[in-house]
C-alpha cells in the first residue's frame, strides 16, 4: 500500500468516527516526530500493538479485501508485567470490502455492530488439518444459541453481536446498500503477530511504498523509548 493511501484512509476513518460519536484514545493522534519523544512509560502501547492497523492483506486493493482496525486496549500473551486478560478494538467495514476467512487459535471474541450498515460473517468449523469442515457451526449471538449449517452467512444489524472462539472460522464484509459498518470487537488478549491462521496465505499487515510522509504511525511501525 501506498503511505498516501494510508493516510487518506486514516483521515476518512477519523471523519466517519466523528460522524458515529467514537472517540480515539489521545495516542491516536501522536506524529511520527512525537513519537520519537515518547518514553518508556508508553511501551504497553508499543509492546501490544495498540494504535492503526490498516491492511489490504497484501491484495493491492484495499477497497476489495482489506480492513481498518484500530486497537484501543490490549494486554500480553508472553509478558507478565502486562496485566490485562482482555483487548478492544473498533473496525470500520465497507460495503463489500472483505476480510479474508481466518480462525485464530487462542483469541475468543466478540464482533459488535456498534452502528451504520449491516456485517455478513460467513462461518465454518475447522478440521483438524486447519481446513473448512462441513460439520453444524454452533452459534452464540446475544445470548441466543443455536446451530446452522457449515458456511451459513449471519447478518449482524446495528447493536447485534456474535461471539467466535478459537478455531472457528469466518469471514465478514458490509452489506451491499447498506452503508459503512462501525464495528467493535471485545476479546481475550491479541496478537495478530501470531494468533491468525488463514485459510489461504495473505499478508497480515502491508507493505508501504513511502510516497508521503506518514500522518500517523502504523501499531507496527512505534519507535523504541530514546
Amino acid at each position: 500500500m501506498k503511505r498516501s493511501e494510508l493516510n487518506a484512509i486514516m483521515e476518512r476513518g477519523i471523519a466517519f468516527l466523528e460522524k458515529m460519536n467514537f472517540k480515539l484514545p489521545p495516542f491516536a493522534y501522536w506524529t511520527p516526530d512525537e513519537w520519537q519523544k515518547k518514553s518508556d512509560e508508553y511501551d504497553e502501547i508499543r509492546d501490544n500493538l495498540m494504535g492503526w492497523d490498516i491492511t489490504d492483506f497484501g491484495s493491492g486493493d484495499f477497497k476489495r479485501i482489506g480492513l481498518f482496525l484500530f486497537t484501543v486496549r490490549n494486554g500480553s500473551l508472553n509478558d507478565s508485567k502486562y496485566t490485562k486478560t482482555y483487548a478492544e478494538k473498533l473496525m470500520i467495514v465497507e460495503e463489500n470490502q472483505v476480510t479474508p476467512m481466518h480462525f485464530h487459535w487462542n483469541k475468543t471474541e466478540d464482533i459488535i455492530n456498534r452502528g451504520g450498515g449491516n456485517l455478513l460473517i460467513t462461518l465454518y468449523n475447522s478440521t483438524e488439518d486447519e481446513k473448512l469442515a462441513d460439520t453444524a457451526v454452533s452459534v452464540s449471538q446475544d445470548g441466543r444459541r443455536y446451530e446452522v449449517p457449515a458456511g451459513t452467512t449471519v447478518r449482524l444489524t446495528p447493536g447485534e453481536s456474535i461471539t467466535l472462539p478459537g478455531y472457528l472460522y469466518h469471514t465478514f464484509w458490509g452489506e451491499e446498500n447498506c452503508g459503512t459498518v462501525l464495528v467493535g470487537e471485545v476479546s481475550k488478549v491479541n496478537d495478530d503477530r501470531v494468533d491468525n491462521c488463514f485459510l489461504e496465505p495473505v499478508g497480515r499487515f502491508p507493505s508501504i511504498i513511502e510516497d508521503a510522509e506518514p500522518l500517523h504511525l502504523l501499531a507496527n511501525e512505534y519507535p523504541p523509548a530514546p
